[in-house]
Order: C-alpha cells, then sequence, then structure tokens
C-alpha cells in the first residue's frame, strides 16, 4: 500500500497532462425513414440467388427438410472438443472422416498448448493440422489461414491466410467465410463482402428458433478500458454466482419464474452455464406444473423446432395454446407460424396466421411483427405491401429480432422495399452473422479466462478476431497487453517476444477501432504517441484521437488539447488546446483535477511564455521516465523501501522530539523564574 501511495504523490501531477484513455461506448446503427421507397419486384426472371421472391429465400417457403443441427451449420467447429457430451456432437450415428478425427486432434493438442504454454507441442499441433490440410481437409485449411494471418508458429503471411480460407471457403467451412467477408469489408471491397455475409447471415438464422429467436449471448467485453470488467465477469461464473445460485435455490422452493430462468440458462447456456438440454426441459416442466406460461410457450417453440427433443408439431400447437390463454401474447406467434406453414393444423390458414401475427404484434412482440411483414413483404394472405414490410421489419429490428435485421438487409442488397445500398447490408448482414453457431468460440474463450487459463482464452479470441469480431479482437489485445508472458503468446518460433506481443496487440487494437471501439483508438493513438509497438508518429496518433473523439470521448479531447499546447502532430494554437479541454471537462466532470492543471498551464504558456516555469512544465515529460525508474529501481525496491520507510519514521521521531524540547524550554522557564519580594514592597531580611 505504501509503495502505491508514494507512486501516486510521485505520479498524480506529471500524468494529469499526459495524453489518456477511456472505456469503448457501444456502436449504433440507425435506419432513417428516408430509405425507404416504393417499389415493385422486377420482373427479371434471371436465377439471382439474391432475388426476394426466390424460395431459398422464403421465409414461409415450403421445405419441410429437418433443421440442421450446430455441426451441420458450422462443419469443423470445435465443438466436439469443448462440448463433447452435447446432443449436437454425440447425436450423429455416422463415423467420423479419418482426416476429420486427425484435424480434431491436432486442434486439441494445440489447445492444450496454449494452455500449458508448450511451444514443442504447438509446433507438432500445427504440423499435424498442416498435413492434414494437405490432403484436402477444408477445416485445417482454415486453422491454417488463421494462424498466418496471426504469425503463430508461421512466418506472418496475409497472402497465405487468405489462400488458405479461400480453398477452406470453397470447402465449406463457414469460419473461414466469416474471415474473407471480414477481409473484404476492412478493404472496402463491398460488393464481394455482401454476397459471403448474406450466406453468412442465412446460416445463422437457420440457427434460430421457428419464430422467436434464441437470446443472443452477446460476447462479453472482459476489460472496462484499461481495468479488467469485474462486473461482467461476475454474471459469467455460472454456478460460482451468486445470483445463479440463489435464483436455483429459490427454483427448489417452488418459485415458478425462478424455474423457468434456471430452465432458460440452461438450454441456451447463459450467464457462465454449460448447456443442458435435459436440465432445462426438467425445469420448464416443473415450472409448468406451477402454470408458468413462459416454460409453456418455450416449450412449444422447442417441440416446433426439434431443438433437443424429437420433433412434435402437434405438442407445439397444445403448448403454445395453453401459453396464450394466459394472456401470454407472444406466444400467438408461434401459433401464427404453424398455421401458416400448416404444421400440428388440418392444413394452412393464412386468415387465422394473419390474426394470430396481429395479436401479437398489437402487444409490443417482436415476433409477431417481424412475420406479419414477412406476409405482407411476400403477399402471403395480404396485398403485398413493401412500404407497410420494411416498417413492421423496422419496428422489430429496434426490439432486437435479427430475423429483422436480416430482412433489412435483404432489402437494402436488393434494393427492393428500400433503396439499394451494398454498405448499409453488409453491416446488417454482419450483425446476423455473428450470431451465427460460431459464436460459441466466445462461450468458451469466457470460460477459459474465467478459470484462469488465459492462454487458452487468448487463442480462442484471437480465431475470433480473425473472424471480425470487434469484442474478441478488444479482449485479445487487451490480454497481451494484460498479462504479458501469462498470455502465452507464440510467435513465429517461439514464444512472442516484447515486439511480436506489442505489435500483434497493437493489430489487433486497430482492427477493432475501425470497428468503432473508442478505447482502441486511443490505445492506438497512445502506441504512435509513446512509439508502443510502432513507429512513433504525432500525425497518426492525432488522427486515432480524433476518431475516438468523434464519439464525445473526454480523454481524447484533452489528448488533443495537450496536443495543440505543445505543437505535437498538431499546429501550435493555444486557444483550440483551450477549447478541447474546457470540452473534456464538459463531457466527463470527473476531468476536474487534469483539466485544472492543463488549463494553469496554458495559462503560465500564454503570460509568461519565456519564464523558468514554462521550461519547467515543458521538462516534465523528459523527467518523468528517469523519475520512475529511480523510484522503481531505488526506492521501490523490497529492502530500500523498508530502510526509507524507517529513515522517514526516525526523521518524524526526531522532529516531534525536537517541536516538543522547543516548546517545553520556553515554559520551563517561565514556570522556574522566582519572583523578586521587594518588587512587593516586602520588608527586607533583619
Amino acid at each position: 500500500m505504501r509503495i502505491a501511495t508514494l507512486k501516486l504523490l510521485l505520479s498524480l501531477l506529471i500524468l494529469s497532462l499526459y495524453p489518456l484513455s477511456l472505456t469503448a461506448r457501444p456502436y449504433i446503427l440507425i435506419l432513417s425513414e428516408d430509405d425507404i421507397k416504393d417499389t415493385s419486384i422486377s420482373s427479371d426472371d434471371s436465377p439471382d440467388p439474391t432475388r426476394l421472391d426466390n424460395p431459398e429465400w422464403d421465409e414461409f417457403g415450403e421445405s419441410d427438410s429437418p433443421h440442421k443441427s450446430e455441426d451441420e451449420l458450422d462443419p469443423g467447429s470445435w465443438r466436439p472438443i469443448f462440448e463433447p457430451g452435447s446432443s449436437s456432437a454425440a447425436g450423429s450415428s455416422d463415423p467420423v472422416p479419418e482426416n476429420d478425427a486427425l484435424y480434431i486432434s491436432g486442434v486439441s493438442k494445440m489447445l492444450l498448448a496454449a494452455s500449458s504454454g508448450d511451444a514443442r507441442l504447438t509446433e507438432e499441433a500445427v504440423g499435424e493440422i498442416e498435413a492434414t490440410a494437405d490432403e484436402g481437409n477444408a477445416h485445417a485449411r482454415s486453422v491454417l489461414g488463421f494462424l498466418y494471418g496471426l504469425g503463430m508458429m508461421r512466418e506472418k503471411n496475409k497472402a497465405k491466410a487468405f489462400m488458405y480460407h479461400h480453398f477452406a471457403s470453397e470447402g465449406g467451412n463457414m469460419q473461414s467465410k466469416m474471415a474473407l467477408a471480414y477481409t473484404y469489408l476492412r478493404q472496402d471491397m463491398h460488393e464481394k463482402a455482401v454476397k459471403l455475409y448474406a450466406e453468412l447471415a442465412e446460416v445463422a438464422v437457420n440457427s434460430f428458433l421457428i419464430s422467436k429467436y434464441s437470446p443472443v449471448i452477446e460476447p462479453i467485453r472482459i476489460n472496462n478500458g484499461a481495468e479488467e470488467n469485474k462486473e461482467a465477469l461476475r454474471k459469467s461464473r455460472g454456478e460460482d454466482d451468486e445470483e445463479v445460485q440463489i435464483l436455483e435455490y429459490q427454483a427448489l422452493k417452488g418459485n415458478a419464474g425462478a424455474m423457468y430462468r434456471i430452465g432458460l440458462f440452461y438450454y441456451f447456456g447463459m450467464r457462465g452455464l454449460r448447456r443442458d438440454h435435459a436440465k432445462a426441459m426438467s425445469w420448464f416442466l416443473k415450472a409448468v406444473e406451477k402454470g408458468e406460461p413462459r416454460s409453456m410457450e418455450l416449450l412449444g417453440e422447442i417441440y416446433a423446432r426439434g431443438a433437443g427433443v424429437e420433433r412434435n408439431y402437434t405438442k407445439a400447437l397444445e403448448w403454445l395454446t395453453l401459453a396464450s390463454r394466459l394472456q401470454l401474447y407472444s406466444a400467438y406467434n408461434g401459433m401464427g407460424y404453424l398455421y401458416i406453414k400448416g404444421y400440428g393444423v388440418d392444413k394452412k390458414n393464412y386468415t387465422k396466421a394473419k390474426e394470430y401475427f396481429e395479436k401479437a404484434a398489437n402487444n409490443d412482440d417482436a415476433g409477431g411483427r417481424y412475420n406479419l411483414g414477412v406476409m405482407y413483404l411476400k403477399g402471403i394472405g395480404v396485398k403485398k405491401d413493401l412500404r407497410i414490410a420494411s416498417e413492421l421489419f423496422m419496428l422489430s429490428a429496434n426490439m432486437g429480432q435479427p430475423k429483422a435485421f436480416y430482412q433489412l438487409a435483404k432489402m437494402f442488397h436488393t434494393g427492393v422495399g428500400l433503396k439499394k445500398n451494398p454498405i448499409m447490408a453488409t453491416a446488417l448482414y454482419k450483425l446476423v452473422a455473428e450470431q451465427g453457431p460460431w459464436s460459441s468460440l466466445s462461450r468458451w474463450a469466457l470460460e477459459s479466462y474465467l478459470k484462469g487459463d488465459v492462454g487458452k482464452a487468448f487463442l480462442l479470441y484471437a480465431r475470433m478476431a480473425d473472424l471480425g469480431y470487434e469484442v474478441a479482437q478488444s479482449n485479445a489485445a487487451w490480454i497481451l497487453d494484460k498479462y504479458g508472458e501469462r498470455s502465452m503468446c507464440m510467435g513465429e518460433s517461439e514464444f512472442c517476444t516484447d515486439g511480436e506481443r506489442h505489435q500483434r496487440a497493437h493489430s489487433l487494437w486497430w482492427q477493432a477501432s475501425e470497428q468503432g471501439n473508442e478505447h482502441a483508438a486511443l490505445l492506438i493513438g497512445d502506441a504512435y504517441y509513446f512509439g508502443r509497438g510502432t513507429e512513433r508518429d504525432y500525425h497518426r496518433a492525432a488522427t486515432a484521437y480524433m476518431h475516438a473523439k468523434s464519439q464525445s470521448n473526454a480523454q481524447a479531447m484533452f489528448n488533443l488539447g495537450y496536443m495543440h499546447e505543445h505543437g505535437q502532430g498538431l499546429p501550435l494554437d493555444l486557444h483550440l488546446a483551450k477549447r478541447y479541454y474546457d470540452q473534456a471537462l464538459e463531457v466527463d466532470h470527473t476531468a476536474k483535477l487534469p483539466v485544472t492543471l492543463a488549463l494553469a498551464s496554458l495559462w503560465i504558456r500564454k503570460n509568461y511564455a519565456s519564464s523558468f516555469l514554462v521550461h519547467l512544465i515543458d521538462s516534465l515529460p523528459e523527467v518523468y521516465p528517469k523519475v520512475e525508474a529511480w523510484v522503481e529501481d531505488v526506492l521501490m525496491e523490497e529492502g530500500n523501501a523498508t530502510i526509507l520507510t524507517l529513515f522517514l519514521c526516525l526523521l518524524t521521531v526526531l522532529y516531534l522530539r525536537e517541536r516538543h524540547r522547543r516548546h517545553a524550554v520556553p515554559a520551563a522557564a517561565e514556570v522556574a523564574v522566582p519572583q523578586n519580594p521587594n518588587e512587593h514592597g516586602a520588608p527586607a531580611p533583619i
């Protein structure tokens, strides 16, 4: 504690005048009414897969083919390693091809090596994966693309990374398609990016429940600025989380709402709990015995989807009907879906379907609005009206329904109902695609991090970063910066050197900043300003700070003010410097101390341009590292710190003793001086 206090006292003034950093704010996508247009579908009969009237794009198509499992939707997934007992992984009776088994073996070794930091085992694992890739295994090629892009046990080579991802994508690996789409997006090749993201988004939508959607498990941001995001991590500790324990206790005591929530957590793998369909179904069935309507609705959705149980549309309709009778209006959405498809009922009934969708939509159900929008989009049971369809999709999207984002993306992509906008279409497709089955990587990475397995967590986040997930890019970069050698970062042949680690973190932060992460933009600015992991470049630092400032980041404003004050990468302009300092304080009132000190420095510089004080202030950036190094190397060394503390205590004692002595002497003199009797007229002694 005393060491930290001493460093704080030595650093406070100087650090308050330095460029700073802050937490990221979420990037918000806004749709405007101006985007809506009235148009009809083209009469062109060419078999364009992006046409809205193509059956492949029809939400209410005629196909009765069974829904695919997550393993089928995401071939080459690492799920067999992390969830070997899952129904998806274990349910197939088909033997695993030999080269797929070798691929899984290689990936397992690579993950084990990441946990232990075993460079030899990593090289062995990569060798196995490379040999499997040479035999034509698309999934092994996908991993090689990742490794070449990262520069892990292979020389970093973007061309080879692209090549391997291309051939893996051609072989059906969806994660390589994600990586390619992100590569095209970064290069502003939106026409190519939008086609890949469209395919990926369709796969993601097919993984959702029939008319609702799985609660979206957003990737957890493990850092909050420069600090660990303790609150978010606390809520992800599964059975170790006190709130989950209390909820489970309440469920055991018969609380129907708690039963439903615990079942939900187990079914979808929320709050850090491992997915367990058997436990989930057990809790749902207990909850419905107590009349819990949400559990009834979810059971209906589960039976209709055949997710974790044998599909049974009749049972699905029964459960949904029971839920609707208890005034759970969202259940009408599922019923409408069954009627429009003709599942579990005598025949299709578009009138009843519309009635049920409207009941759900009129009670603010996102799914009801979405499905009603599909009816107007396709002209099913109603007159086709693209304006009404697009408005319903926007309302549904604003409530978080990913299928609505998907339909809006198609409309922006094709120019049907909305003005054609490939950039907007790409952004919306990407948003939906990132909710596909490959997002399980995030859950596995978080589980590893919470168990203290930082090396494995970094590898998994780095894999997600390669697919274009901004949160994963931020998390992987933060692990490198926070944990250093403990991140088990593997370079081109051995452990990462400090330079390789800084460069890798810099690259990840840069990618995150491109996707709107203001904290990443600040760190990029800091990297260029201080020359960390790259050459010092004040102009690029200013550009990065401007990017963060555009998102109302107070510390970016402070940094820009500082650079204007000193003419570093920006014109020397004291008026602009003051404006930025003032803006920083307006945005963040906690910046009062550094802004006050900076304004004082600015006042001195303006009124005493050639004085000693200005030279002293300008010398602080050079003096501070030396003072910090001296404090770290001399004062903070354990023995020296103890001696210094004892010496300060001795000086304090001596000072107090001396002060006491000085006060005691006059007091004693005042008491001890005898009175002269003659002064009072006493008779002289005889």
